[in-house]
């Protein structure tokens, strides 16, 4: 799938735990997601990403059945929505960016009580405790108030809340935005372990080191889906080339480069600068020729692309052909 050539919808609906064409919402005048395809595998991290308001959560919301779209069709676990919005909620998942549990309950209260809200008989409830305990490191911290947690403990405690019923679909908004690295990879482990037991799960993100984590992505810009595809393929399919320049003055050099018309990003990387270029096959003696335009001299050589490369160039592509 090619960066500038999203596909999400392709391929056997049959297989698909969240279809949706066109799906768009408008809050009055405002367009927050502009006719999203969108088609999500069964037992996939599929992520979402993109900068704070382009989209994600309104997404997420209209998926959990939590808004009802202005337009287009959105089908999760062969459910059609809005219509049928009570029996996906009782087959899903949902963690909020912020801690939503209560912070006057302890742990094990504040998991009494979803399990008593999804039905959970006596015993049943008492051994998926005992499981959620021991999976997320919360035996200890079982009579401790929620409000006393740390980051990663209060991550650890939404996760089991989100999957005490143990939903086929889990959808989880930004929700690493708030701890630390450790916890951070520790949750991707976590995430990786429910999907291996068959679970699907829909992750928005604006960490690029998390985007790649995902089995297949989806990058949004201002309510629409730019590019689609596994993170190789989106940086194999990078439109344009990823230079790396080594100059003795790399920040003349930037200013200089940056309102060329090829150059789509610029950015220094320690004591040289990375410099994303439209310019897919002579890239490097385009940049050299226009290095010369204004008197600088610096060695020039290919470099991979990685996803904020890719994330640049459907971002900024976009506006230009818009302009």
């Amino acid at each position: 799938m090619s960066a500038g050539n999203p596909t999400s919808a392709q391929g056997d609906p049959a297989d698909a735990v969240i279809l949706a064409k066109g799906l768009t919402k408008r809050f009055g005048d405002v367009v927050a997601v502009d006719h999203l395809d969108l088609r999500v595998r069964r037992a996939e991290v599929y992520g979402f990403l993109g900068p704070n308001g382009c989209g994600k959560s309104t997404t997420i919301r209209m998926l959990c059945g939590l808004l009802t779209a202005s337009e287009g069709s959105v089908s999760v676990l062969g459910h059609q929505l809005p219509a049928e919005a009570e029996a996906v909620k009782r087959r899903i998942g949902y963690m909020t960016q912020r801690f939503s549990l209560y912070e006057d309950l302890s742990v094990a209260e504040n998991l009494e009580f979803l399990a008593a809200v999804y039905g959970l008989s006596r015993p049943v409830m008492k051994t998926r405790l005992g499981e959620l305990f021991e999976e997320y490191h919360l035996g200890e911290l079982r009579k401790q108030l929620a409000g006393t947690l740390s980051g990663g403990q209060r991550q650890r405690l939404a996760l089991a809340a989100a999957v005490m019923h143990k939903p086929e679909l889990l959808l989880l908004d930004e929700p690493t935005s708030a701890v630390d690295p450790q916890s951070r990879r520790d949750f991707w482990e976590a995430l990786f372990k429910l999907a291996d037991a068959g679970t699907t799960l829909l992750v928005s993100t604006h960490y690029m080191d998390e985007a790649e984590r995902c089995h297949r992505l989806a990058i949004l810009d201002r309510g629409r889906l730019v590019a689609d595809g596994t993170p190789t393929e989106l940086m194999v399919g990078l439109p344009g080339m990823t230079l790396r320049v080594d100059s003795d003055k790399p920040r003349r050099l930037q200013q200089a480069l940056a309102n060329e018309p090829h150059v789509l990003g610029v950015a220094q990387i320690g004591a040289s600068l990375r410099v994303l270029t439209d310019r897919k096959e002579d890239g490097v003696d385009w940049l050299r020729d226009a290095m010369k335009k204004v008197g600088i001299d610096a060695a020039i050589e290919p470099t991979e692309a990685n996803l904020e490369d890719v994330f640049v160039a459907v971002t900024r592509g976009r506006k230009q052909d818009e302009k």
